[in-house]
């Protein structure tokens, strides 16, 4: 079955035009040459391009519709904030059903996307989240289109949860990439692998900690800065490859490869400058990675 693929660029409720003048909402809507799917899967992520999602041939020659979407965050989630995110979701979903004429409208919730389209969901059917401080909730969130069925393929918990599996506990001062406690350092060959039981209760004790006490520095650096009339900032945070079943096997048991994490080896991507949540702004990481703040 050949597949027509249509680009989508649209303007969102709370923005217009993005960077050197693109849509800030854009994606690909695939579906069957010459049909009119009355069903439509709409898929986004938090940063990662989908408009070529790796379902989106698959499921068009199947017969539905499948809208690849991407929001103003893509490629830029150092500055993401959730509600914007879900508004600019939600002219995905519109365009769908009013554009389209899709009847039936399936949130596909793949990887990180998975929370992402759970929220959206939950906010489309009853809005509760608030803003980061300083911050008002986007009027057009409690205007969202609901869809009809969720789908979760291959999706996480949640950012704030596997960034905090993946957190270096060991990490002694978030402004020094040496700083190393050793007694809470998973590559020091004292702890393992195999990692003992008391061991991994600390661990992952201390990466709970490391989270909240990013998220309590960023409330009081939100204050500070507001003193000097300045609204928001950069920070890094580094060491963010060091899940202890990247090289323990044991942990949560499947046929993996270890030592491994999808950026190599674990030790060495842990020291390097990529990661996840390498940069954010203050309200960037209470919105998407605190595991207190975070809708």
């Amino acid at each position: 079955m050949s597949i027509e693929r249509e680009f989508v660029g649209l303007t969102s409720p709370t923005a217009g035009r993005a960077g050197a003048g693109g849509h800030p909402c854009q994606g690909v809507y695939h579906r069957p040459s010459g049909a009119s799917p009355t069903t439509a899967f709409i898929a986004t992520h938090y940063n990662v391009d989908f408009s070529e999602h790796y379902l989106a041939a698959y499921m068009a020659e199947r017969g539905y519709g499948f809208l690849g979407w991407n929001t103003r965050f893509r490629g830029n989630e150092a500055y993401f904030l959730a509600d914007q995110a879900l508004v600019d979701i939600g002219v995905g979903v519109r365009w769908l059903r009013e554009v389209a004429g899709v009847e039936r409208v399936v949130l596909l919730g793949n990887s990180g996307g998975g929370s992402l389209m759970a929220l959206y969901q939950s906010q489309a059917v009853s809005p509760s989240m608030t803003a980061p401080p300083g911050l008002k909730v986007a009027e057009a969130v409690r205007d969202l289109l609901p869809g009809d069925l969720y789908v979760s393929v291959a999706s996480h918990p949640g950012r704030p949860e596997v960034l905090t599996a993946w957190m270096d506990p060991s990490v002694t001062d978030e402004h020094d990439p040496i700083g190393t406690d050793a007694d809470l350092d998973m590559y020091d060959d004292r702890h393992g692998p195999p990692y003992k039981v008391d061991f991994i209760a600390r661990y992952r004790a201390a990466q709970i900690e490391r989270n909240r006490r990013i998220s309590a520095w960023c409330h009081s650096e939100l204050g500070r800065l507001a003193s000097y009339g300045l609204t928001d900032r950069l920070f890094v945070v580094r060491r963010t490859w060091a899940d202890l079943r990247f090289v323990d096997g044991a942990i949560d048991p499947s046929n993996r490869t270890v030592p491994l994490c999808y950026a190599g080896d674990p030790q060495r991507a842990n020291s390097s400058v990529f990661g996840i949540g390498a940069v954010n702004t203050l309200r960037t990481w209470l919105s998407m990675w605190s595991l207190d703040d975070s809708p």
